[in-house]
């Protein structure tokens, strides 16, 4: 073995701390991620990180694991197992005792503010992507869908009766007076989150 093939080996070598970093990345996103991306954020070789990510896609198959690590829309992202829907379904409808993220709270608030809104206005006013936590919320019962904005065709969301219940309000007129505190600019603001 040369000296130059030996260099090269060792610079597809995969670094002791990436597998732990691509964890720790693709347990906070949520949406797919790109090895691009990847490969840039943690300054390593694009293979390298294909291939960490297919090893780590295998291991948590082959050990059974009840997450699942998928290539999807041209990005990666950690999802439960088929096998395990059932428990997740039952767990966010049953154990509405688990306390709500400060995530959850921000977009259950504006949708009650704002009602009926479609996501992409949510994550405008929120700063951030919502889709998982608008889920999240709809799987507890929390926010339902409202039927379709007439304009942009987008899912609109409001709160249900079980958020009046879990609040102990009489009605939406009942919630404190907070949509001062909202952003003033949010009417400039179409459903992708951007100004018109």
């Amino acid at each position: 073995m040369t000296a130059e093939h030996t260099a090269g080996a060792e610079e597809l070598s995969t670094p002791p701390a990436l597998r732990r970093d691509l964890e720790a990345v693709l347990m906070v996103v949520d949406q797919p991620v790109s090895e691009y991306d990847l490969a840039r954020a943690m300054d390593v070789p694009l293979e390298v990180v294909t291939r960490t990510l297919e090893e780590l896609s295998r291991e948590y198959t082959e050990q059974g694991r009840g997450f699942d690590l998928r290539a999807v829309a041209e990005g990666w992202r950690v999802y439960t197992r088929p096998e395990c829907a059932d428990i997740v379904e039952h767990f966010l409808r049953e154990g509405q005792e688990v306390r709500l993220t400060q995530a959850a709270l921000e977009t259950m608030a504006v949708v009650a503010y704002r009602q009926p809104v479609s996501r992409g206005r949510v994550s405008a006013v929120r700063g951030v992507n919502c889709d998982g936590v608008m889920r999240t919320l709809v799987l507890r019962g929390l926010i339902e869908e409202a039927g379709h904005d007439p304009e942009s065709g987008a899912l609109l969301y409001r709160t249900t009766s079980y958020f009046l219940e879990r609040l102990g309000l009489r009605g939406l007129d009942e919630l404190p007076d907070l949509a001062p505190f909202l952003p003033d600019d949010i009417e400039g603001l179409d459903d992708t989150g951007e100004h018109t």
